[in-house]
C-alpha cells in the first residue's frame, strides 16, 4: 500500500507534493478506483497519496455569465445528477451521472476521476465530450487549458503529466434550441460497466437540425465521434427514418471489440440500437428520461469536514483521530489500510463487512460526514477529522433502529451477511426522504446486493419502515 498520506487544504499544497515525489505520488478525491487499483497490485509504484477532500470551495458546479458550466475536482457524480443546473443546461451528463455505479460510489467516485481513469467505458466521458468540454491543468508553475478530445491517448492513457492536477472541467451550458440525451447499455442494471454508451446532442432551427453531436463510448480505445452520422442529420427533420438512416451509419463509426462481457459483434448491433433510443428520445425532448427529478442520493448534504492545517500521516507522523458513533478514537500507525479494516481491526467495530473489496456489494455501507460510502473504497486516513456512523451507531438509547425492528418482523433478515449494509441505507434514505416511493427505495438498495433471498422482504421492510 502507501507509507505517506497527506490530507491537503489548498491546491497549491497538493501540487507542491505532487512535484516533489512525482511518478510516487497520486491525488485522491473519491479514490473509487485507485482503491481497487491497489488491491489488485497495480500501483506499486505508488507510495504518496494527496487527498484533496479537504480542501474549501472545489465541490461547486457553477453557471458563469458567459453561460459556461464549471466543475470543481470534488464535484460527485450525485452532485452532477442531483443538479437542477446540470439537469436543465447538460442533461446528458446528468443521465450518465446516475447511471455510474451506485449511490455510495456516486458519492464519493468525482467526475474528474472518471476522466483520468480513462476508460472508454467510463460513462461521464462521453456526454463531456460532446458537450465539447474542456479542462484546466495545473502544475506547481503552469496552467494549460486541453480539450477533452485531446485529453487521451489511449485506453487508460492521458496527457496529465506526474505533477499535474485537473483542477476545473468547463463546457457551455445546452441552449434553449439544443437537446441531448445519454444512454447506457449494460448486462445488468445497476452497478456495471458499459457495453455501449452514446451520448447525442442536436441544435434545432423550428424541426430541422442545424448542428449534431453523437459521441460512443465502450466501442474504440477511447470516446470517439460518430462523424458521418453528425454530418447526415445537419439540414434533416429528426423524424423515424431518419433516426433509422443516422443509427446504421453510426454502427459504422464503431470498433469494439470482443470480451467476456460482449463479443464484437453484439456491440456492434447495439450501437445501432442505443443511438436510435437516444435519438427518439431526443425527438421526444426526453420525456421517457430515466434520471428521476429529485433522485436518491442517500446523503444529509451536511458540510463537509474541512481541516485547519495539513496533516501527514505514515511512520511516525501524525496519527488518526477521528469521530465514530459519537465517541472520539485515535489510532497509530493505521494510515496504510482501508477505512474498512481500521473500523474493523482497530476500531473493533465488526458490524461493518467485507463482501468484495471492490466496492460492489454495499455490505460495508457506513456513513461518513453524512454520505452513505463503501469502506472498502476509502483510505483510513480520510476518517481523520471526519464524523463517521457505523451499523452500531444507530441506535437511539440503546434501542435498535425501526429499520432494524422491521428487517427482524419481515423476515429481511436470511444469513445476516449483507443485512448491516442494507440497513444502513436504508436508514440514510429514510432520513433524505421520509415517505420514499418502493420505485426510490429500489434506487436506495442498488448498491447493496443479497445472495439469500429476492429482495421483496426487504423492500416490505424499509416501505412499512417508511410508515411509522
Amino acid at each position: 500500500m502507501w507509507n505517506k498520506y497527506y490530507n491537503v487544504t489548498s491546491i497549491e499544497k497538493a501540487l507542491e507534493i505532487l512535484n516533489q515525489y512525482q511518478d510516487r505520488s497520486k491525488i485522491v478525491a473519491g479514490a473509487t478506483d485507485l482503491m481497487i487499483e491497489f488491491e489488485k497490485g497495480i500501483r506499486k509504484n505508488i507510495d504518496i497519496l494527496v487527498d484533496v477532500t479537504r480542501i474549501p470551495g472545489i465541490n461547486q458546479i457553477t453557471l458563469d455569465e458567459d453561460q459556461i458550466i464549471h466543475l470543481g475536482p470534488l464535484v460527485t457524480h450525485n452532485d452532477c445528477a442531483s443538479s437542477k443546473l446540470i439537469q436543465e443546461r447538460a442533461l446528458p451528463l446528468a443521465q450518465a451521472a446516475w447511471e455510474v455505479g451506485s449511490p455510495q460510489i456516486r458519492n464519493r467516485g468525482t467526475i474528474i476521476g472518471n476522466l483520468i481513469t480513462a476508460s472508454p467505458a467510463n460513462d461521464t466521458i462521453t456526454p463531456l465530450m460532446a458537450l465539447n468540454a474542456k479542462l484546466v491543468i495545473k502544475s506547481l508553475d503552469s496552467q494549460r487549458v486541453v480539450s477533452l478530445s485531446d485529453f487521451y491517448l489511449g485506453v487508460r492513457k492521458t496527457i496529465l503529466a506526474s505533477n499535474e492536477m485537473v483542477t476545473d472541467i468547463f463546457f457551455p451550458a445546452l441552449k434553449l434550441s439544443e437537446t441531448g440525451s445519454f444512454i447506457k447499455f449494460a448486462l445488468r442494471r445497476a452497478q456495471a460497466i458499459s457495453l455501449v454508451n452514446v451520448a447525442a446532442i442536436c441544435e434545432f432551427e423550428g424541426k430541422i437540425i442545424k448542428k449534431a453531436t453523437i459521441t460512443l463510448g465502450a466501442v474504440a480505445p477511447t470516446i470517439i465521434h460518430a462523424k458521418e452520422a453528425e454530418i447526415f442529420l445537419i439540414n434533416r427533420e429528426l423524424n423515424e427514418d431518419v433516426i433509422n438512416e443516422a443509427s446504421i451509419i453510426t454502427q459504422k463509426a464503431a470498433r469494439p471489440i470482443s470480451d467476456i462481457r460482449g463479443s464484437s459483434s453484439y456491440r456492434k448491433t447495439m450501437v445501432k440500437v442505443i443511438t436510435k433510443r437516444v435519438l427518439t428520445s431526443i425527438l421526444k425532448s426526453n420525456s421517457n428520461c430515466a434520471l428521476p427529478s429529485d433522485p436518491v442520493i442517500l446523503d444529509n448534504h451536511i458540510p463537509q469536514t474541512n481541516l485547519d492545517d495539513e496533516s501527514v500521516h505514515g511512520e511516525n507522523l501524525e496519527n488518526i483521530s477521528t469521530n465514530i458513533n459519537g465517541k472520539y478514537f485515535e489510532f497509530e500507525n493505521c494510515y496504510d489500510k482501508t477505512l474498512l479494516d481500521l473500523l474493523r481491526e482497530d476500531a473493533k467495530l465488526i458490524g461493518s463487512k467485507e463482501g468484495c473489496a471492490e466496492g460492489e456489494c454495499g455490505a460495508c455501507t457506513v456513513f461518513l460526514d453524512g454520505k452513505a460510502v463503501m469502506a472498502c473504497m476509502v483510505p483510513s486516513a480520510r476518517a481523520h477529522g471526519a464524523s463517521i456512523v457505523t451499523i452500531e451507531g444507530i441506535k437511539n438509547d440503546g434501542i435498535i433502529h425501526v429499520v432494524q425492528d422491521l428487517f427482524i418482523k419481515e423476515g429481511a433478515v436470511q444469513c445476516g451477511y449483507c443485512t448491516p449494509g442494507f440497513i444502513m441505507s436504508a436508514v440514510k434514505l429514510l432520513e433524505e426522504k421520509p415517505t420514499p416511493s418502493q420505485l426510490e427505495i429500489r434506487h436506495a438498495i442498488s448498491g447493496n446486493l443479497c445472495r439469500c433471498t429476492g429482495y421483496y422482504t426487504i423492500i416490505s421492510a424499509i416501505e412499512k419502515a417508511s410508515k411509522i
